[in-house]
């Protein structure tokens, strides 16, 4: 049986990188939800309609809710159903054309160009895990894959000669990566030195990273990872894997990129869910305004 809740509090603190108090305060939210809409367990939210969902809120509304309040309970339902969908438990999102919380979308955090270098440079290349890390964060930087999609990457998915990747995301949906020379560079001397000495004697496993005993990696540990070598690097803010995917979709961006290729790298049904990452910083706003504009 699985364990809907558990997963989702993963979730949170592995690839949102919420608070514990956030972690907490959604949960409650949800217990709520399931009593006002007589439903057992988390198990049977996967069977809600947005309708039901949307009628929910207005009550709350009708009830004297303060819009803060309101606001947050419609956070903690669009955090549980994204997690189901991305995770591929759901097809269809139901509360993905929910109203917009009315103290607005957050902006996703992200690291600068030189907070990614500093990053990536901390793993030890002289160790088995040190170089195994190297090869995974250029990974997840390359591509802007979820952390869940690059723990459960599969060998078979990964073609190295045709410089690509098969993601397999939201709704099981596979979609095509292309991977940089850096990433590549690591990821062959990974799979053809280091992760035959990190499987020792143990049995093949099918997923491209593996641990020390042998064993797939886990998102809770790429995690604990990522916050060690954020701490190693002198990044003065809380770093999760989330904001290596963040920090691929606004560099692109940033860059040039065109909107609707980032909407396929990433895996997004919607292109309104790629635009939260066009945040572009002031200086470059500036200098797109001055060059496009005929009286800059």
């Amino acid at each position: 049986m699985v364990d809907y809740q558990q997963l989702f509090e993963d979730y949170l603190l592995v690839e949102l990188g919420v608070s514990e108090n956030t972690r907490a305060a959604y949960c409650r939210d949800l217990h709520v939800m399931q009593k006002a809409l007589e439903i057992k367990d988390f198990e049977n939210m996967l069977h809600i309609s947005r309708l039901q969902l949307r009628d929910y809120l207005v009550k709350l509304k009708a009830a004297g809710r303060r819009p803060a309040t309101i606001a947050r309970k419609l956070a903690a339902i669009k955090a549980f159903y994204t997690f189901l969908t991305n995770d591929g438990y759901l097809e269809q999102n139901p509360a993905e054309a929910l109203e917009a919380s009315t103290k607005g979308v957050a902006l996703p955090k992200f690291l600068s160009l030189e907070e990614v270098e500093a990053l990536l440079d901390q793993p030890n290349l002289g160790t088995l895990n040190g170089y195994r890390d190297k090869a995974l964060l250029e990974t997840m930087y390359a591509t802007g894959m979820r952390v869940s999609e690059v723990v459960n990457l599969p060998l078979a998915k990964l073609d190295l000669p045709r410089e690509y990747v098969l993601a397999v995301g939201k709704g099981s949906k596979e979609r095509m990566i292309p991977l940089g020379r850096v990433a590549i560079k690591y990821l062959e001397h990974y799979l053809k030195f280091i992760r035959p000495q990190l499987l020792g004697n143990h049995p093949d496993v099918a997923e491209v990273f593996i641990t020390d005993w042998g064993s797939s990696m886990t998102r809770q540990r790429v995690n604990e990872l990522i916050s060690e070598y954020a701490k190693s690097a002198g990044i003065g803010k809380k770093v999760t894997p989330h904001m290596l995917r963040h920090s691929f979709a606004t560099h692109l961006l940033n860059r040039g990129s065109d909107l609707r290729v980032v909407q396929e790298l990433l895996g997004h049904a919607d292109i309104s869910t790629t635009q939260i990452y066009t945040h572009l910083d002031v200086a470059r706003l500036r200098e797109v305004y001055d060059k496009t504009h005929p009286r800059a």
